[in-house]
């Protein structure tokens, strides 16, 4: 597993970086642990906070740095890169100024004596990441288990070294010790060797269904704590008495914020027949605006995929929805004259039950369609997914569309807006999407003792 950095844009290969050798994992195993046990865990929340708090001012004094790396890594448009920046620091400074208080001793009710519990940290956690959020998974992971007195190891993604790097040299610079954050470029066969090491308490991932049953399996066997965010894809319901205007806004950032790669992104578009033929005229139209061109220029409006072999697997998919009935409205094919993984803008219909793409999640810019006749057609097609993560039901009648969204199996729901990330809104799914918090008050209380004390 080479860890190289690779512009998606034009194909040049930036940097390369070498796999650590076993000796190498050995030490900062050590470190970790050491840093763990004698300096980490003793530091009261203050100190703690001091180091958080100046690594988000570090990644606001220095935004500009910081986000052209992920735009040079993953191909992220640079204005995102730059509002990636702002949210890993948001969530940095949201666990420096709340955890304390999220872990504050809970007394309880008791017959005779007292009773309470505590919150301790548990150890070294490890945690697998993915490339399309570079710094804002990390944050998310990081942020609460640092506060909590917990240290964290990262695989990060073998695409983004650079930007994995850059994250380690960032808590270094705020002032965490040794140990505290330790990137590490490993391989799969030093992943399960990680997993497996009992200085390990703890593992989670974002990644993939695949990637989260081998790293789930291999925990289990060691009877170690896992929480897993996994794929998704998002049902984006539109009832007939929808702000039509609105709707098509919040489908085409949906679809098309980060290129379409994200878990969270909205994917499959129900729309009730009274408004279909309207909303996919308008929906059609904008993704036709798309400009193609190079993600650091301000004007551009569509970035490339991340690596040509995400481009080649999505064409890959839409061909196969093709051959099995499917029919391409717009787009469906690489954007040819550009240097990069461009992938045009498409809209799949006519999708069958049978068809694999109805299934299937599509990480790019590719939009399902389905028409449905009411409220509870939606319902079902939303809901017979293997995934459960995230989804958004458009309607003018709120009360109608809060009901509607306790009738969809996912972790989370919006009413009126694709899905939004926030330092204070919980953030994970349900069935295939995974299992498991973070962000918010519950991100925090994953990788913590709960520990009763009751006196007599």
């Amino acid at each position: 597993m080479a860890y190289q950095s690779t512009n998606p844009y034009d194909g040049q290969v930036l940097q390369t970086f070498a796999q650590i050798d076993a000796a190498q994992l050995e030490a900062k195993l050590q470190q970790a642990s050491r840093c763990f046990e004698n300096d980490w865990r003793l530091k009261s929340y203050a100190e703690r906070a001091t180091v958080l708090a100046r690594a988000a001012a570090i990644l606001r004094e220095r935004s500009q740095e910081f986000a052209q790396l992920i735009t040079l890594e993953m191909g992220k448009l640079i204005r995102q890169s730059l509002g990636e920046v702002a949210l890993s620091a948001a969530i940095l400074d949201y666990y420096a100024d709340n955890a304390e208080r999220f872990l504050a001793p809970e007394k309880l009710s008791t017959r005779g004596g007292e009773a309470m519990v505590e919150s301790s940290p548990i150890g070294v956690l490890f945690g697998v990441e993915p490339w399309n959020y570079p710094y804002y998974q990390i944050a998310r992971f990081a942020a609460p288990n640092l506060m909590a007195g917990n240290v964290v190891m990262v695989k990060h993604a073998s695409s983004v070294p650079q930007c994995a790097l850059a994250f380690e040299r960032l808590m270094q610079e705020a002032g965490a010790p040794a140990g505290a954050y330790t990137n590490l470029f490993l391989s799969k066969d030093q992943v399960a060797q990680v997993i497996d090491d009992a200085r390990i308490r703890a593992v989670a991932l974002t990644g993939s269904e695949a990637a989260g049953a081998v790293v789930a399996a291999r925990a289990g066997q060691n009877l170690k704590k896992t929480t897993m965010e996994l794929g998704g894809s998002d049902a984006f319901i539109v009832l007939e008495d929808a702000d039509l205007d609105k709707a098509v806004k919040h489908a085409v950032s949906g679809r098309m914020d980060n290129s379409g790669q994200a878990c969270t992104a909205s994917k499959r578009f129900i729309v009730v027949d009274a408004l279909a033929d309207r909303f996919l005229e308008k929906f059609q139209a904008a993704l036709e605006t798309f400009k193609p061109g190079d993600p650091m220029d301000k004007q551009t409006t569509l970035a490339p995929l991340s690596s040509a072999e995400a481009l080649k697997n999505l064409l890959g998919q839409v061909e196969g929805a093709v051959a099995q009935g499917a029919r391409v409205l717009v787009g469906g094919k690489r954007i040819d004259g550009q240097p990069g993984a461009f992938m045009q803008p498409t809209i799949l219909t006519d999708i069958s039950k049978s068809n694999p793409a109805y299934k299937e999640e599509f990480f790019g810019p590719v939009a399902l369609f389905f028409r449905v006749a009411d409220e509870d057609a939606a319902v079902a097609l939303a809901n017979d997914s293997p995934f459960g993560l995230g989804g958004s039901v458009f309607t003018q009648d709120i009360e109608r569309g809060k009901r509607l969204a306790r009738r969809i199996d996912t972790g989370m729901m919006f009413i009126n807006s694709g899905a939004a990330s926030s330092p204070e809104l919980p953030f994970g799914g349900v069935k295939n999407s995974g299992y498991g918090r973070e962000l918010s008050g519950a991100g925090i209380q994953e990788f913590v003792n709960k520990k009763l004390i009751r006196v007599s």
